[in-house]
């Protein structure tokens, strides 16, 4: 019983280290990670894409209100798998970071000085009492110096700096899967292709175009850019990933017209 309750005093203390080296709930917070549908980050040769798994729970939800993919800045963009709310607070600290370097020292901010500001942050709520670590992880890409970068932050609030990367559900078959077909030099519409078959892994091979979420930056505009529907759909069109139902049903649509 004593063990037992030592454990649970361990396992409640955000702040208490276990006897080996272990922050329970900082591990409690990246399981929440992998509860979250899929994200892929891939960093390109002229750009950066950002691909997310925005599956709707039900037909009756507007797929545009599902939030996966956002803009930080001009130049850079921000993909999230776990707590959703969680990731809109790191959001929201990640764009006020970005005006304050704009405000301060008139250019935009760098990739990797905004993923470790946003990492420090993160951090801070590992060793405080009274709350709780983020539950959620994000890849943020954007263009730094007319060069791409791709990062990922974790619960525990460490940055990673990344070619090209999954978190979520299902991350290490999809890591798997990128360290298999990932080749440097990709253009962006290549990296496109690559983040949609990466999430039709874990999909039995099938997308639906408003069931995923495609964003790009690259290094000529340095513009965050969300790709339209239409768009989404003819790359999977193209890519074979397309659901066999959806196909059917438009063939069976066009003999009864």
């Amino acid at each position: 019983m004593q063990g037992q309750s030592q454990q649970q005093a361990y396992d409640r203390g955000i702040t208490i280290f276990s006897p080996d080296g272990r922050l329970y709930q900082v591990e409690y917070a990246r399981e929440a990670v992998k509860r979250g549908t899929a994200s892929v980050g891939i960093r390109a040769e002229d750009g950066v894409v950002l691909a997310a798994d925005k599956r709707a729970r039900s037909p009756l939800m507007e797929p545009e209100s599902i939030e996966k993919l956002h803009k930080a800045d001009d130049h850079v963009g921000v993909a999230s798998a776990g707590h959703v709310a969680d990731a809109r607070q790191l959001i929201d600290f990640a764009r006020r970071q970005a005006q304050v370097n704009q405000l301060r020292y008139g250019e935009p901010v760098g990739i990797e000085t905004l993923t470790k500001n946003i990492t420090d942050h993160i951090q801070q709520y590992t060793q405080v009492g009274g709350a709780r670590p983020f539950g959620v992880a994000l890849i943020v890409g954007g263009i730094e110096n007319g060069e791409p970068r791709l990062f990922e932050t974790d619960p525990s609030g460490t940055p990673y700096e990344w070619q090209a990367l999954s978190i979520g559900s299902d991350r290490s078959d999809l890591r798997d899967y990128l360290e298999e077909e990932y080749e440097e030099g990709l253009s962006t519409d290549e990296a496109v292709g690559l983040a949609l078959d990466t999430l039709a892994q874990s999909n039995d091979g099938e997308l639906t175009p408003d069931g995923v979420g495609v964003a790009t930056i690259t290094v000529d505009d340095e513009q965050y850019a969300e790709r339209p529907v239409d768009e989404i759909e003819a790359v999977l069109d193209e890519r074979d990933l397309l659901p066999a139902d959806d196909d059917e049903a438009d063939e069976s649509g066009d003999d009864e017209e």
